[in-house]
């Protein structure tokens, strides 16, 4: 149960992207899913198996009713549209998704263990090194963990 690894890929004119083969064989293996629930992420787009996702869903609808609650249903699960593999492993992003994110013609597809983050080459060398800034300052952990 885990996705790794950063791809630069194309998305076309219609907005399909596609997913790596290793992400798509986890998909089947572990989730027996054909697709992705795909959403809004910071200036980004999140994609989840889709039983990962109704548990987060759950989650959300457990919350207090309140600012923050309304916030994940408007933000987070509002816009989430459930993506189906067509025969070449990709999946159509739903134009206000792309819209969203900025997605043009070269996106980067990372893997993060549960989730699958979809970024703009731009957006996503701007995450990128605020990552990067946020793990410089943090040296002695980074240490303590082996990097």
């Amino acid at each position: 149960m885990k996705f790794s690894g950063e791809y630069n890929v194309s998305i076309d004119l219609k907005g399909r992207v596609s997913i790596p083969a290793s992400f798509r064989d986890e998909l089947r293996q572990d989730y027996e899913a054909d697709g992705l629930v795909v959403t809004r992420y910071k200036s980004g787009l999140v994609a989840y198996p889709p039983s990962r996702w109704e548990e987060i869903c759950a989650n959300v609808f457990a919350m207090p009713a309140g600012p923050v609650r309304e916030a994940n249903l408007r933000n987070r699960i509002a816009p989430a549209k459930e993506c189906t593999f067509n025969a070449q492993g990709r999946i159509q992003i739903p134009q206000s998704l792309r819209e969203h994110a900025g997605l043009d013609k070269d996106i980067v597809v990372i893997g993060m263990f549960e989730k699958i983050e979809i970024w703009s080459q731009k957006a996503h060398a701007v995450v990128a090194a605020e990552s990067e800034s946020l793990l410089d300052e943090d040296a002695q952990g980074q240490a303590d963990l082996g990097f």
